[in-house]
């Protein structure tokens, strides 16, 4: 593969924050997203565009001087973001890669040794088509990391952090991470559980049905207070309102995300989210959410949990 001339020596402690960039409206979001979350974590940037010489699916060789100017035009796009990360974040360290390949396994590829991967909702050229179904798909679908899919309001500087929790492995991992972000963020978080309720039937009356209802939502209740409760002791600072709610996981999540910093789901869950995994809940969420969405995993190689 071909890199671009933005590789600069430096220290690497941390995880880095990796973005990709394409020279889109939607990936300078991205940029300016992931140049902010990077400040706050205060580990370094990395700027990613992938390109691909000629047309896309073409299945002849293209010439050294398609190659070279579809190279040279990646490495303008990069070197430009580079400068505008620095612009938004000084101080912050950043390096910037122009690579030829396929955008996503680019980004799959380098979230092996990402804290945080971000993409824009929509993109062109090396991102084209960056909604579910293309390359933000694909990489929120199979990424190593937790993936920002960077979409909704401009700014997201206000309002709460909004996480779906249904009692699964995931949805824990999920609620871990939305109380480290809204501790950087200083602002509250709101934690959420959904359900439905079953259709009634010729055999069952009402007073069976609230019967049963009651004991769902007690259920439900009791098992979202000792999720939060067990993150609350590392996260103590952080203001949380959690509540189960009845209706579906993605319209319940959605509805909040139009006043939140971010939302944030398990990569996989069940009951109150059934079918987290993409496609389902996240799949909604990233296409309609009002603001950035974090699908949420545990980075390849983590030790410390939720960051």
């Amino acid at each position: 593969m071909t890199a671009g001339k933005w590789e600069m020596a430096m220290p690497v402690r941390d995880p880095d924050v990796v973005v990709g960039v394409d020279g889109s409206a939607c990936g300078e979001a991205a940029l300016r997203w992931a140049a902010t979350e990077a400040g706050r974590r205060a580990v370094p940037l990395r700027v990613l565009m992938a390109y691909q010489p000629g047309w896309p699916g073409l299945r002849f060789a293209v010439g050294a001087g398609q190659e070279e100017a579809a190279r040279t035009i990646a490495e303008a796009v990069v070197g430009a973001a580079v400068d505008d990360a620095r612009s938004l974040a000084p101080g912050l360290a950043v390096r910037g890669d122009a690579v030829a390949g396929h955008p996503a396994e680019l980004l799959v590829a380098a979230s092996r040794d990402a804290a945080l991967v971000v993409v824009g909702s929509r993109g062109r050229g090396g991102f084209a088509s960056l909604l579910l179904g293309s390359v933000g798909g694909q990489v929120a679908g199979h990424a190593y990391a937790p993936v920002v899919v960077v979409r909704g309001r401009e700014d997201t500087t206000d309002g709460p952090v909004v996480v779906g929790v249904d009692g699964s492995p995931a949805a824990d991992e999920a609620l871990g991470q939305a109380y480290a972000h809204a501790s950087r963020r200083g602002c509250p978080l709101v934690a959420r559980t959904a359900y439905c309720l079953p259709l009634p039937s010729r055999w069952t009356d009402a007073a069976t049905l609230t019967s049963e209802r009651d004991k769902v939502e007690a259920g439900l209740r009791d098992e979202l207070a000792r999720a939060v409760a067990g993150w609350h002791t590392r996260f103590p600072t952080v203001v949380v309102d959690y509540a189960i709610t009845l209706g579906g996981a993605a319209d319940v999540l959605t509805a909040l995300s139009n006043t939140a910093q971010l939302v944030v789901v398990g990569a996989r869950g069940h009951e109150g989210f059934p079918g987290l995994a993409l496609g389902s809940v996240g799949d909604q969420l990233i296409h309609h959410a009002g603001c950035p969405v974090l699908i949420a995993r545990v980075p390849a190689g983590s030790k410390e949990g939720p960051r």
